[in-house]
């Protein structure tokens, strides 16, 4: 079993618990319009890897995360390459390594259903409270996403809700709120993290060619988290 990836990180500390080893997988149907990460936008980008050779790059980080921290795939949307997602999962619960899916919750039910059957953790991003709010700034569905959240509260799979707190788009304390009650339906939820808006991406949409439709909104100030992660609090 053969999959896409854009890169790795050794070190993870904002991935799930502990320290990660992080595997960025290519492929997302969505186009956020915060998005840090736009060269895994494309299915055929990055590089192939075998299940047997990411296990063996984990592996050697073992001694770096041991029993505290784990596995995440990440993206792009790492859904949208489910079988391959699974074999590794497969593969890493052998090995006894936590696993963790870092997703948007866009893709394929059925295929969702078999990668949550090997996932400890599902960390989802809640983009927006709106169907109004997906549509323009994701290009995208929230009715989708809580069909996949439901599926995650059905095979009770431990659930970390984030939302990036955009200056002047997400970061109104009825739109944290509404983020809030929806969290706060799913019994499996463990955690609602506010992410703060950082433009370090810029540099990679420069690169590529491309316009990155938030460059004139401000970073989101520590303060800001602070605060409104006192709505957040379960």
């Amino acid at each position: 079993m053969r999959g896409r990836i854009s890169s790795f990180q050794s070190m993870g500390a904002v991935d799930g618990p502990g320290i990660r080893f992080v595997a960025f997988l290519q492929g997302c149907p969505l186009r956020c319009a915060y998005c840090h990460n736009p060269e895994t936008w494309s299915i055929d980008g990055g590089d192939e890897y075998s299940v047997d050779e990411v296990v063996d790059k984990a592996l050697r980080c073992r001694p770096y995360f041991g029993e505290s921290g784990g596995v995440t795939v990440s993206g792009g949307e790492p859904l949208l390459q489910s079988d391959f997602v699974s074999e590794l999962f497969r593969r890493l619960k052998r090995e006894g390594i936590h696993t963790a899916l870092d997703t948007s919750g866009i893709g394929s039910l059925d295929g969702a259903a078999e990668v949550l059957d090997l996932t400890d953790l599902v960390l989802c991003d809640l983009k927006f409270p709106t169907e109004e709010g997906y549509r323009q700034h994701c290009k995208g569905s929230l009715r989708q996403v809580f069909s996949f959240l439901e599926r995650t509260e059905k095979q009770k799979i431990p659930l970390w809700i984030r939302h990036v707190v955009v200056p002047g788009l997400t970061d109104g304390e009825e739109s944290i709120k509404e983020i809030t009650r929806i969290a706060r339906q799913y019994s499996n939820l463990q955690k609602i993290e506010l992410l703060p808006f950082r433009k370090l991406c810029t540099v990679k949409y420069d690169a590529m060619g491309l316009t990155f439709s938030l460059s004139g909104h401000s970073e989101c100030p520590d303060e800001t988290i602070r605060r409104l992660s006192e709505l957040v609090r379960l």
